[in-house]
């Protein structure tokens, strides 16, 4: 059988299995066998136990086993990050908050903070774009920290062991952060998942209370606290809690420009906002 036929077969298992991505995941599950990337993979020289690993791979991808588990790494943005049971896959629809991000106008020398990052692939890209930035990363589970400390080694991005709904929560950052970055848990509890998602990412980076804003919510009021006037906060959210999300912003009345924005399929995504002078705060 050839490469060609070996990735037809797989592609069409996977699709009786029911994943809609069937031909691009069999092609990049064949890459990683043979140790090369997907657009080498038809003048790659394959590797003697090449079928025995593919098959194996296309099998438990074929279970539901999530594409980035079995090959290890997820792509976001510009970097790749190593992800794995016990951290969130970071997703293609956050790329578009990313680009919101990436398209701000900040300080020379700007205080960003990554809030839930999970695998550290928002903060690592972040840094990655703003190299003479203060990158603070906070995360507290211990599974996804272990992930975040990898990729992040060497960055220079601080990362830090808390939970965003603390009170108090580094009182040392008030009113000294630039911009403020959240794909917190927002999904709402007993939502009907994806089998890769309900059975391999973990659920205390899914669920977010019985409407999903019990993180964001907490994340709002220390956006209030942290950010500078000017200073600018994105957090993304449900498809359903977009107007709840702006809501957060809207009732502090710390916030202006508070805009619900989509993500690259059209689906709300995430709300922007911006945190108002004191002196103008709504009373």
């Amino acid at each position: 059988m050839s490469l060609r036929e070996a990735i037809d077969d797989a592609a069409a298992v996977l699709a009786a299995a029911g994943i809609d991505s069937a031909r691009v995941d069999a092609e990049l599950l064949a890459a990683h066998a043979a140790g090369t990337d997907r657009g080498r993979l038809l003048f790659a020289d394959v590797p003697s136990d090449f079928g025995a690993r593919y098959g194996d791979l296309v099998a438990a991808r074929a279970k539901r086993v999530p594409l980035q588990h079995l090959t290890g790494t997820a792509a976001f943005g510009p970097v790749e990050v190593r992800v794995g049971p016990g951290v969130f896959i970071p997703r293609p629809e956050t790329e578009a908050m990313l680009e919101w991000t990436l398209a701000q106008r900040l300080p020379a020398q700007p205080v960003i903070v990554d809030l839930c990052t999970g695998s550290g692939a928002l903060a690592l890209a972040l840094a990655t774009a703003h190299p003479h930035a203060r990158v603070i990363a906070v995360e507290n589970s211990a599974a996804a920290l272990d992930y975040a400390r990898r990729n992040l080694d060497g960055t220079g991005v601080e990362l830090v062991d808390a939970d965003v709904t603390a009170a108090g929560l580094r009182r040392d950052l008030d009113g000294a952060v630039d911009l403020i970055v959240a794909n917190p848990p927002y999904i709402p509890e007993g939502a009907a998942l994806d089998p890769e998602v309900a059975d391999h990412d973990p659920a205390q980076a899914l669920f977010g209370g019985a409407d999903g804003m019990a993180v964001i919510d907490a994340i709002v009021t220390v956006a209030q606290r942290w950010l500078r006037p000017g200073g600018s906060c994105a957090i993304e959210h449900d498809d359903t809690t977009s107007e709840l999300t702006a809501a957060a912003f809207h009732r502090t009345g710390a916030f202006d420009a508070v805009t619900a924005r989509t993500d690259l399929t059209g689906r709300p995504r995430f709300v922007t906002a911006r945190r108002r002078p004191a002196t103008t705060e709504a009373r």
